[in-house]
């Protein structure tokens, strides 16, 4: 087990954004929503136990299906709260499209510090006093201001309402809080799931990668700083429209957004949540940076992406359609037969990603 396996294979079996279900009884919700199913049956399609990007439900009596998703960006916002609230609203917005819906409205909720505190925004936030020259100390008021616009200028773009939300002042921590809830409506017959359906499948990127969101990295140990994603966004909306318009053939099996611990963790729960393995070629993903590591292309969670799963004869439909919208797109690998995911970079292996670690895996990756 490489540094690169380790990081990712603890984000996916051991950190809590991918484990939810280790913090919170998704049994009980389980148990509430059958309860309610037996009110309004066949309304819920997608919940929260499904291992998906967005939950769907039918409305009663009219068949419409709406998309929901809530996400947070509270960390990112310490060193960069325009990018980060921006990047928060678009990668729940990315959720809901994922699904096969286009997002409709959002609701928010900013918490934070009294307005007429002072707080250090920039790489050494966490810290509370600046060693690199790069910090700014603002008033917390100043940088609610920044979330909002951050918020607001990603809602503008992907023409977005904001409908409502939440805003609170009594936070001590360093870290404010910033949580954002997307809905959309489904444009597509049926929602377009994560879980790979077929071996042999291609599997198509949508956008470029770039070396910014390196979270995973970073709690690694694996670079000196934490680059929180930037805020894309007209990319943002270009890759909405190209994956309506991709949604639109009919041909697209599977879909997820790429977000925390990107190409590497969208991949690897695709496979392994339908019970497949996949083989990827980092060398054919489309890249923003020259200079950017194998590590980086498998890990950073730039924005704006997005990772379909098609028939090998229905590729050439799919790009078409994709590339109708004048973004980067490419085909990175397929879904296999295997137990394993396995990412190459020039012929050599960068991570192998089982499907389901031994208890001594999972035991050294919990160790602090």
């Amino acid at each position: 087990m490489n540094k690169v396996e380790k990081a990712l294979m603890h984000g996916l079996f051991v950190h809590l954004h991918h484990n939810i279900d280790k913090a919170i009884d998704f049994g009980a919700f389980k148990k509430l929503n059958q309860k309610v199913s037996d009110t309004w049956p066949g309304v819920l399609l997608v919940g929260p136990d499904a291992n998906d990007d967005a939950g769907v439900v039918k409305i009663p009596g009219e068949g419409t299906l709406v998309v929901a998703k809530m996400e947070s960006h509270n960390s990112p916002c310490v060193p960069r709260p325009y990018d980060a609230a921006a990047t928060g609203a678009g990668g729940a917005m990315r959720d809901v499209v994922a699904m096969g819906a286009r997002p409709l409205f959002i609701l928010d909720f900013i918490g934070t510090r009294p307005l007429e505190e002072k707080v250090l925004v920039g790489p050494c936030g966490f810290k509370g006093e600046c060693t690199c020259g790069k910090c700014e100390v603002m008033t917390s008021q100043d940088r609610v201001n920044l979330m909002l616009k951050g918020i607001k200028d990603m809602c503008d773009v992907m023409d977005v309402f904001v409908v409502g939300g939440g805003f609170s002042t009594s936070f001590s921590d360093i870290v404010p809080a910033c949580v954002v809830s997307v809905v959309g409506k489904l444009v597509t017959e049926e929602p377009v799931t994560k879980p790979a359906k077929f071996a042999g499948d291609k599997i198509i990127i949508i956008g470029e990668t770039g070396t910014d969101g390196n979270d995973t990295l970073y709690r690694a140990g694996l670079v000196s700083e934490m680059r929180p994603a930037v805020a894309l966004f007209e990319e943002e909306r270009a890759t909405m429209e190209a994956s309506i318009a991709a949604f639109k053939t009919g041909k697209i099996n599977a879909c997820s957004d790429l977000g925390a611990a990107g190409i590497g963790a969208a991949v690897s729960e695709s496979a392994r949540f339908g019970g497949f393995g996949a083989r990827i070629d980092l060398t054919n993903v489309p890249v923003r940076d020259k200079e950017i590591t194998p590590e980086e292309i498998l890990i950073c969670e730039t924005q704006a992406r997005m990772q379909f799963q098609v028939n090998p004869h229905d590729v050439d439909e799919v790009m078409e359609a994709i590339q109708s919208q004048n973004v980067k797109a490419a085909v990175i690998g397929e879904i296999t037969d295997d137990d394993k995911t396995v990412f190459e970079y020039n012929g050599k292996v960068v991570a192998s990603i089982p499907n389901s670690p031994s208890e001594e895996i999972i035991a050294e990756l919990s160790k602090p």
